[in-house]
């Protein structure tokens, strides 16, 4: 699955009524997600920083097993190493900037570029649903289509890797992606037209 971007400048709707961290009352449709990049290793300083100030923002992880001489442990690492997604009205930036460890926005001709909800929606479906680890960033390979189960009607890259099949979802716009394991069964080829 290719994140899709929304347009950079969405234009306010009717939607619900949300207060923000400065007590301002938006729209739902007011509130967009972004991808800030962080400090090397801050990425869970970023998202609690950003929790304190009532920021809405979104970490994925996954669990990794870390052997010493003495022990194993299992540790949580995030995903996307030096990123942290946000969801605020544009207009609440510099809360999100000036949180200790934060960056600067990712962004396209010198504005934060939002994410698609629906696309977010799906990512966070897709880490709830199966496992998932980081992926080596690819802008080719075939292109596949889920037909079945929670991910269904997601497309992405597929790749098999010691006789599994995995699905690369990948975020164009931070250059990452993340492997899902899927059954063969799961997948619809797409037409050659559509690879990449």
């Amino acid at each position: 699955m290719w994140l899709r971007m929304a347009e950079p400048f969405p234009k306010p709707g009717l939607g619900k009524m949300t207060e923000t961290a400065d007590g301002c009352l938006v729209t739902s449709s007011d509130l967009r997600w972004y991808v800030v990049y962080t400090c090397a290793r801050h990425e869970r300083t970023v998202s609690e920083g950003l929790e304190r100030r009532s920021v809405e923002s979104y970490l994925p992880t996954y669990g990794e097993l870390h052997r010493w001489s003495d022990r194993r442990v299992r540790v949580e690492l995030p995903l996307f190493p030096g990123y942290v997604f946000v969801r605020i009205p544009l207009r609440e930036k510099s809360l999100v900037l000036s949180t200790p460890g934060v960056v600067r926005f990712v962004s396209l001709g010198g504005h934060p570029y939002p994410l698609l909800d629906e696309e977010m929606h799906a990512l966070k479906n897709a880490l709830q649903c199966r496992p998932a680890r980081p992926f080596p960033y690819l802008s080719e390979g075939k292109r596949v289509r889920v037909k079945n189960g929670p991910l269904k009607g997601l497309e992405g890259v597929i790749l098999r890797r010691k006789g599994l099949y995995r699905m690369v979802l990948s975020i164009d716009c931070i250059a990452k992606s993340v492997a899902v394991d899927l059954e063969a069964a799961d997948l619809d080829l797409l037409p050659s037209s559509t690879s990449k």
